[in-house]
């Protein structure tokens, strides 16, 4: 674990933490899932501590991470790809352009993707071909947060939030001139990019400005597939429709006084990518948001703290049949989230707050299968922990007002018009317990509620996406759910181990499923609640084989969800099967390299018309090397991606039902690149 004070970060075991709550107080929330995220964790190295309304002095959300060599290492394309891997994250996969993360087995609006702890708003839940508009490129790290902790960002993140962080506002003085630059190149997909940033200031000011390009072709898989993008039909191991183009960057600068900040940023991203199901049709993305950040600290009173965030996101994109313009969507939204922490009572450390966000949706074409709608939510939260001998207790809450209207559509006169009101909250307690030096045990338990998004209440239209009509049903309720996990950790000098279990049943868990009718020869799906219920364990650790000059590591990693749609009796789709992974790390000096390689089992627990998976193993390999030269650090890497060409499908993509062979999973790759900072 890390602990970060302004920009350095300071090592620590996870499990000196406890010694130490008197100066370092962990969030409700936060703590109530803490075993649960610390068994889960298996990147090697640290957990960097921002995932908390606590801020940046206090200890972590315990989540999993990846730093900045962890991104350069493994990043892709995507963010759901780049996280898939992790205990409890898997990946939409629909295809190499469009994938987001899959934590526990829920997937959609039920994962928040936030930037910097603010909503990304965009279009990327409602549809599996609708991309994240985020990249690694421009990223310093990502928390994955798990369960109950999740729930400070909002009663809809009842699977986990995904946090990218970027330092796009600084927030802390700068002093002189700093920056960094990457160039990266691949075989698999042709990939060429690039990136850089430069940020400078002092203990008044500091600016920062950020860019980059990414250009991939056709992916290669391992076997021949076929191709009608030119109208006629051509055979290749690549698949079809699959390049992409990405562009972006950042301007962002911050004032400085002795107990605060103010700071602002302005960034866009542009993308143009095939979409994969559909040989012909592109997709030309771009998002601007801009941001407002202030902080002041050491105030008089019963509050020590304040920090507030502004933000506005203006997204549109457009759908081109053969060059064509077709369906454009567009998503204009607005948050604001304050955060005041207030001093001890009684013991209690804690932070209440406020968030308002706004959204205005549109869709225009034959093809839009949503209606126009305007969504608002308002949100009292509180998290509050009381250290104590033997560990730590810790409860929070949240209430929220939510108004989802449908516009109806001026061009088109099937959706229905109208206007839903919902009052969710959710409660979540742990307990986290120091049964040993080395031995942590923690449980906790959540109850949320989630109200239904535009679509699952007015849908009504052809989504070719998902290979369906999907009508939405504007009388559903809130989703519930109660939750539990409970884990047992262990650390021992570089050894280390966890596991956790985990149980999530749902009343009213908003699915869509299938109807048996057809509209324009298409299924018509319909959005209904169910009864579905969630199982799995998360597991992970490392052993020291060798230690002298240089270190041998075995890291090991497995997790497995089982979830059940209990109305009907029949497996929910799209959830991963069991997964094994095991990776053998090696340093000495400025070199490192791993050799490693993932189990997956065949996922024949599949609903009707859903298709079962067969199981596979992917293999993977990196080197890199630390070059120190006078003023300047050149971190070189080397990867192969897939390295035995194994034929895969993934049984989390919705590809695999609705286009199967169409797009298997990447084959064997090789990245190089090198990244510059002085």
């Amino acid at each position: 674990m890390t602990l970060a004070s302004g920009r350095g970060v300071r090592r620590v075991s996870v499990f000196q933490v406890q010694t130490m709550h008197s100066y370092f107080k962990l969030s409700p929330l936060a703590c109530a899932c803490a075993l649960c995220s610390a068994m889960a964790q298996t990147t090697p190295g640290e957990i960097i501590i921002t995932g908390n309304p606590l801020g940046r002095e206090q200890t972590s959300v315990p989540a999993s991470a990846l730093g900045r060599s962890d991104l350069i290492e493994r990043g892709q394309s995507t963010l759901g790809e780049t996280l898939s891997g992790l205990p409890g994250v898997s990946s939409t996969y629909f295809g190499p352009n469009a994938s987001r993360p899959i934590i526990r087995g829920l997937d959609g609006d039920r994962i928040r993707v936030l930037n910097n702890s603010a909503s990304s708003v965009d279009v990327s839940a409602l549809s599996f071909d609708h991309a994240v508009p985020l990249d690694v490129l421009s990223t310093e790290r990502i928390e994955v947060l798990r369960g109950p902790a999740a729930l400070q960002y909002g009663g809809s993140a009842v699977g986990g939030v995904v946090n990218v962080i970027d330092n796009r506002i600084p927030r802390e003085p700068l002093s002189g001139l700093s920056g960094k630059a990457q160039l990266q190149g691949a075989t698999g997909n042709r990939e060429r990019s690039a990136a850089a940033l430069l940020e400078s200031g002092n203990a008044r000011w500091a600016w920062h400005v950020d860019g980059f390009d990414r250009h991939t072709g056709d992916v290669r898989v391992p076997l021949s597939v076929a191709c009608d993008k030119t109208g006629e039909t051509r055979y290749a191991a690549r698949i079809c429709n699959s390049a992409s183009q990405s562009r972006g960057g950042a301007v962002g600068a911050s004032t400085f006084w002795d107990h605060g900040y103010l700071g602002a940023s302005v960034n866009t991203h542009q993308s143009d990518y095939g979409t994969v199901a559909e040989d012909q049709v592109t997709i030309g993305m771009k998002t601007t948001r801009y941001a407002l950040e202030v902080q002041q600290r050491q105030l008089p009173g019963w509050f020590e703290s304040v920090k507030g965030r502004l933000g506005h996101t203006d997204y549109r994109h457009t759908e081109f049949d053969n060059g064509a313009p077709g369906t454009v969507f567009a998503n204009q939204g607005q948050d604001l989230r304050i955060e005041a922490r207030h001093r001890a009572l009684l013991g209690w450390q804690g932070v209440l707050g406020a968030q308002v966000e706004s959204g205005r949706f549109s869709a225009v074409g034959d093809e839009a299968f949503a209606p126009f709608s305007q969504t608002r939510s308002q949100a009292l939260f509180v998290h509050e922990v009381l250290p104590t001998a033997w560990g730590q207790f810790n409860a929070g809450a949240r209430w929220e007002s939510v108004r989802v209207a449908s516009l109806g559509n001026p061009s088109l006169d099937r959706f229905e018009v109208g206007t839903r009101a919902f009052a969710p909250w959710s409660l979540a307690a742990g307990t986290l317990v120091q049964i040993a030096p080395a031995w942590r045990l923690t449980g906790n338990a959540a109850m949320t509620q989630r109200a239904p998004k535009d679509y699952e209440l007015f849908a009504n239209g052809p989504h070719l996406a998902t290979h369906a009509w999907e009508v939405g049903n504007s009388q559903l309720g809130l989703e519930k759910s109660r939750s539990l996990d409970a884990g047992l950790a262990w650390q021992s000098g570089p050894h280390r181990m966890g596991i956790t279990a985990f149980a999530s049943d749902f009343d009213n868990f908003i699915a869509l499923l299938a109807t048996g009718q057809t509209q324009d020869s298409l299924p018509v799906q319909t959005y209904q609640g169910v009864k579905a219920r969630f199982r799995g364990l998360e597991a992970g650790g490392r052993q020291r084989l060798w230690q002298a000059a240089s270190t041998l590591d075995l890291d090991w990693r497995a997790d497995i969800v089982r979830a059940r749609n209990d109305s009907t009796g029949e497996p929910l789709p799209r959830i991963a099967p069991l997964r094994l992974g095991a990776t053998l790390a090696y340093a000495q000096g400025p070199w490192h390299a791993k050799f490693g390689a993932d189990w997956h089992a065949a996922q024949h627990r599949v609903p009707a018309g859903s298709v079962a998976t067969v199981a596979y193993t992917l293999a993977n390999a990196s080197v890199s090397y630390r070059q120190k030269l006078p003023g300047l650090t050149l971190d070189w890497f080397a990867r192969i991606d897939n390295l035995t060409n194994q034929l895969a499908y993934s049984p989390t993509s919705i590809l695999t039902s609705t286009a199967f062979g169409k797009s298997p999973l990447p084959g064997r790759s090789f990245k190089l690149g090198v990244q510059a900072g002085f």
